[in-house]
């Protein structure tokens, strides 16, 4: 019996690992983008049911397993206030950092409102570099402007 969604992540990471599958194979499988597969069986997504199939069929899980994964989740995966995971902490550096300056010009742009998470895409490529292999991430999220009443 499982007794919740992250039991299911963890059965999902360990069939990864076990047999070597790569998160854009698993993407491609199910029919759209690295990333939102990625986040969804990381335990922060809700797959249809033709979706959660597939991905039972790719990492072996069972009839409940596939059940949790069309139930949806909670949402948010970090386990403490500060991430201790020094790719996560970068990123937490980056809004510490840049924070006030992305709202600052979101707001100049677009007005008095936020970037939606829910209407959202993101792109993860490689990006060759003489000096280094760069990380290029795209966040593309539709803009929710607050209402007045």
């Amino acid at each position: 019996m499982i007794s919740d969604r992250n039991e299911v992540t963890k059965m999902i990471i360990s069939s990864k690992v076990a047999k070597g599958i790569k998160w854009a194979d698993v993407a491609k499988a199910v029919g759209h983008s690295k990333e939102w597969v990625t986040a969804g069986c990381l335990g922060q997504m809700t797959f249809d049911k033709a979706q959660a199939q597939i991905i039972g069929e790719i990492f072996g899980l069972s009839d409940e397993a596939i059940a949790w994964l069309q139930i949806v989740p909670y949402k948010g995966s970090l386990p403490t206030a500060v991430p201790t995971d020094p790719l996560i902490y970068r990123w937490y550096e980056i809004v510490s950092v840049y924070g006030v300056t992305i709202k600052e010009l979101i707001h100049e742009e677009f007005g008095d409102g936020i970037m939606s998470a829910i209407d959202f895409s993101m792109d993860i490529v490689r990006e060759p570099d003489p000096k280094g292999d760069r990380v290029q991430v795209v966040l593309s999220g539709k803009f929710l402007p607050y209402k007045t009443y």
